[in-house]
């Protein structure tokens, strides 16, 4: 990990992604985003699943060059926001040729990363104890759905699972309504970001050490942790339940209509309380017994909902944004669509959405991750690889020629 402080953090650090989807994609994303070089092993001819997952796709039909899009659709927008700055390998790992090239990149990696099965890493060579024996310093990350212990260990797993198994379903969507899946696929985000934060404080480990080290989590636990609030309360007997947009243990602090669209309000202690109460003509809030402590007014929290939509209802988002937000410095906000916020001046002003070159769609929007160093530099630099396209690039780099990779392309061991 000793990089020149004035380079990416994780510059030098080589990571062997062994993942599809998102949960293992989005971890070692993180990974590349602080300046590790991240190789993808992909599927011949099919590649990560996320690359034909859609629609939309981006047409790139007239495109002629080195790599493909691996959907007869084009190129998958999805598939970008989770691969950006990566290199794509198309390698069959069933094949003898296959695993030993791939055991080749592992030995010249720092990181391995794998979301199979348990038990599938292990059928195909590919085990943490197998590995480290000819690479005793690697950092080896397994994740699964369940953790490879405990009854569910063999159960498949995906995020709305996730999200029903782990409580997050119950405590979301309308009070008196069904209960609802997050809008983001949260549990595999929430997976990744463990996973990365894991890999990153293994390779401390091994950097004070030496010793290799295995990171091994499931989904189902690692979404637990951010139960938070919700667990607090089932704790100590009570039930959690649905509150749409309300908070269980603060208010006001949730959404309200407008007269065009909505307005959150985030009210967290007394003086923001009264503050609001006196911007928007509501003295009479303030002074009300129901409303006098936010303890009454959680308590009282469906009478103060309906006092403060009939007044926020009297003008537009935009009217009172600029009024409680700009003018009077309160925490309120509107309620973007996902275009809207993806364009917002805050956003434009921070380079939180960027754009790079992509070697068959041409320009292409990109989400950079938010860590701003006041040294170290971090951030993208190359637009996501077409499926195989560093094949041959990353296969000569281990010693093989140009006859022996032409001869293994036409044996199905490699493709691109």
């Amino acid at each position: 990990m000793g990089s020149d402080a004035s380079g990416a953090i994780l510059e030098g650090i080589t990571v062997v992604d062994l993942t599809t989807f998102v949960t293992g994609g989005f971890a070692t994303l993180m990974l590349a985003n602080q300046g590790a070089e991240v190789i993808k092993i992909e599927r011949p001819e099919v590649g990560d699943d996320s690359r034909h997952s859609g629609p939309p796709f981006v047409d790139t039909s007239d495109y002629e060059g080195e790599g493909r899009s691996a959907s007869q659709h084009g190129e998958s927008p999805y598939f970008w926001t989770v691969n950006y700055d990566k290199r794509s390998v198309e390698l069959d790992l069933k094949s003898k040729e296959g695993y030993e090239i791939c055991r080749e990149l592992i030995d010249e990696a720092d990181v391995l990363v794998e979301n199979f099965r348990p038990g599938t890493a292990e059928r195909l060579g590919l085990g943490y104890e197998e590995v480290r024996e000819d690479h005793p310093e690697l950092v080896y990350c397994s994740i699964s759905a369940f953790g490879e212990s405990g009854p569910w260990s063999e159960r498949p797993g995906y995020d709305l699972l996730i999200q029903g198994m782990s409580g997050m379903m119950s405590v979301t969507g309308p009070e008196d309504g069904d209960p609802a899946k997050v809008g983001l696929p949260q549990t595999d985000l929430i997976t990744a970001m463990w996973s990365a934060f894991g890999i990153v404080t293994a390779l401390y480990r091994r950097e004070r050490t030496g010793e290799s080290e295995r990171v091994e989590l499931g989904m189902l636990d690692a979404s637990l942790p951010w139960l938070t609030k919700q667990a607090a309360k089932a704790f100590v007997g009570e039930e959690p339940a649905r509150m749409g947009t309300k908070d269980p243990v603060l208010a006001p602090y949730q959404s309200y209509p407008t007269a065009d669209g909505y307005l959150n309000v985030a009210c967290g202690n007394q003086k923001l309380w009264r503050q609001l109460c006196e911007e928007i003509g509501r003295e009479d809030l303030a002074s009300d017994p129901r409303f006098e402590s936010n303890a009454d007014r959680v308590e009282n929290m469906d009478t103060l909902e309906d006092e403060l939509a009939e007044t926020f209802t009297e003008r537009p988002t935009e009217e009172w944004v600029e009024r409680l937000a700009d003018d009077a410095g309160l925490p309120v906000g509107p309620v973007y669509d996902v275009s809207e916020a993806l364009n917002s001046e805050q956003v434009r002003a921070r380079g939180a959405v960027d754009t790079l070159s992509h070697s068959a769609a041409g320009e292409i929007p990109i989400l950079e991750h938010p860590l701003n160093f006041e040294t170290a530099e971090s951030g993208f630099d190359e637009a996501p690889p077409l499926l195989g396209e560093d094949t041959d690039a990353l296969v000569a780099a281990l010693g093989y020629s140009e006859s022996e990779i032409e001869e293994l392309r036409e044996k199905g061991v490699l493709s691109g």
